[in-house]
């Protein structure tokens, strides 16, 4: 089993200081992607510098976490070279370092690229590190090779590559009928020659990598501590069941689909800017037919007073029928839609193109669980193609409306539905109340959200309760966590931008530093919690009592 490989705690080790979460702009070219096959699957790709700087080691060395796992005792000597010192590897942690996931015919391997700060430093380590394993050398690149996994290096760059035939595994059973019984999985055996395949990605051609990718290459180049990029038309080409897709040319859909993410750890937030790509056709639809700006006046006509989720959208819904025809599937909804007593073309005319949710103000129902107020409201274009829709969703819920729970109602303007008759009366009648507080921070595009995680948890403190070292962890939650929002939407530089923001209750420490001091916090909490049922006999921990003193940040 990969994970246990021996030498696997000081590779980690040796990079961890960038894993933590896991814990210049305009050039068509990059260096980060050079080593990466252009069509792969996952890539993160993590600024060594930026992370080291806002995280030095020793800040890392000084969690309870950290302290905990150094002190076990399956940890050798060899691991914990790493572990006090990541150089001690040979590694350069304070330069790019990527790690990516590959699909071919084989299946799949992941690969984790980067520089070589010490060659003999690297070798020394790494081949006691992998005791027992084969050593080759192959025009100038060094081998270790031990299962399904190769380390590999030259004078500058180390790529160490593994197997990954659970893919096989994946795929095949997805072939299988769920109720096949009989069919019994063979057992997971790696086949794949990881030095052909690390020196297929040293020999790999420029023209065949991402180093040319331009939309890769805008990522990377944008300032950032780590990036993340996913090829979804990679992902789902070679999965069972797309040969479907591809004859009603739903492949349309993901076609040269690529997302791309910049994250940054600033003071009291972590910040994310991303971007969704797709082919030509699917661009120039959505180039087309982009959403304005979400609507005030539904925001302010909301009546809730303590928002826990808020998410709006704006669309020229001409722009769905343009998708549908695309995907050549405009029969066969129509077909469908017409037994409900409309078509494709009713459904486009009765939005005007503004949706709105709100999750908000919990309560309790009748067996003492938390229950939200939820309100879902949608404008309305042309009254009569409206009505017909509302007439579908009788005939298709049969008059069931969750034992009374569920109304709804409409004026010229809007439709609302929710499980409170007061709250959509006063949205109708736009006597809601103002705009929400957070609504300047998440305004001014096509797409708006906000997550009050101060809020959610607050609602499940009474259940936390009940085990005194679950309501100390959430309290140290609650401590952290304030919000995030979500903005943006626009079709910009051959994408669809967003921006999300995780916000922190302190907003004057580098997000990184706190996130490390959270990780310290419930590690510490988790100590006592063992130290608890080793001393108690396993007996479950007691309920909150003024006596408990929790650990916090």
């Amino acid at each position: 089993n990969f994970m246990r490989i021996k030498f696997l705690p000081a590779l980690l080790a040796a990079f961890s200081a960038v894993l933590l979460l896991a814990s210049c702009g305009g050039k068509k070219t990059n260096t980060q992607g050079r080593y990466v096959p252009k069509d792969a699957v996952f890539v993160i790709h993590l600024n060594g510098e930026s992370l080291n700087a806002k995280l030095p080691w020793d800040e890392v060395k000084a969690n309870n976490a950290f302290k905990m796992a150094y002190a076990d005792s399956t940890v050798d000597a060899i691991a914990k070279t790493a572990m006090e010192n990541p150089e001690n590897t040979g590694v350069d942690i304070k330069n790019d370092l990527v790690v990516f996931v590959a699909k071919d015919s084989a299946g799949a391997y992941v690969a984790f690229d980067g520089k070589v700060k010490d060659a003999a430093k690297f070798k020394s380590y790494y081949s006691s590190a992998l005791k027992g394993a084969a050593a080759s050398e192959k025009d100038g690149v060094q081998f270790l090779t031990s299962g399904r996994m190769s380390i590999s290096w030259d004078k500058d760059k180390f790529i160490m590559l593994s197997d990954l035939p659970e893919m096989n595994r994946m795929n095949e059973l997805q072939k299988r009928d769920i109720w096949d019984t009989a069919y019994t999985a063979p057992a997971i055996t790696s086949t794949r020659n990881t030095i052909a395949a690390a020196t297929a990605l040293y020999t790999l051609k420029e023209d065949n990598s991402l180093a040319k990718e331009e939309r890769f290459s805008r990522m990377v180049n944008d300032k950032g501590d780590m990036h993340f990029w996913m090829n979804v038309e990679s992902l789902y080409k070679g999965m069972p069941g797309m040969e479907v897709m591809a004859m009603i040319n739903l492949t349309k859909l993901y076609e040269d689909s690529r997302y791309a993410a910049t994250g940054n750890f600033e003071n009291g937030q972590i910040k994310v800017d991303m971007v969704s790509y797709g082919g030509k056709e699917i661009s120039d639809i959505y180039k087309k037919y982009a959403g304005n700006k979400v609507s005030a006046d539904m925001a302010g006509n909301l009546p809730a007073k303590d928002i826990a989720v808020f998410f709006a959208i704006n669309f020229k819904p001409e722009g769905i029928k343009e998708l549908i025809k695309l995907t050549g599937m405009e029969g066969l909804i129509n077909m469908g839609t017409a037994m409900l007593g409309f078509n494709m073309e009713d459904f486009i005319k009765a939005n005007k193109g503004d949706i709105l949710l709100s999750i908000s103000d919990f309560g309790v129902d009748s067996f003492g669980r938390p229950e939200p107020k939820v309100l879902f409201s949608a404008s309305i274009g042309d009254k009569a193609s409206f009505d017909k829709l509302i007439n579908a969703g009788k005939k298709m819920s049969k008059g069931d409306d969750m034992g009374g729970k569920i109304a709804y109602n409409k004026n010229d303007k809007y439709f609302v539905i929710g499980n409170d008759k007061a709250a959509n009366d006063q949205f109708i009648s736009s006597k809601g109340g103002n705009k929400p507080a957070f609504w300047d921070r998440i305004s001014g595009g096509p797409i708006a959200g906000y997550v009050n995680l101060q809020t959610i948890m607050n609602t499940f403190s009474k259940e936390a309760s009940r085990d005194s070292f679950g309501f100390m962890s959430l309290q140290a939650s609650q401590k952290f966590w304030s919000d995030i929002t979500l903005s943006g939407g626009d079709f910009k530089d051959g994408g669809i931008v967003q921006h999300l923001e995780i916000n922190l209750v302190d907003k004057t420490t580098n997000s990184l530093k706190q996130l490390n001091k959270y990780v310290d916090a419930l590690a510490l909490i988790e100590k006592q919690k063992k130290e608890y049922y080793k001393t108690n006999d396993n007996m479950l921990p007691p309920a909150v009592v003024d006596s408990v003193v929790a650990i916090t940040p």
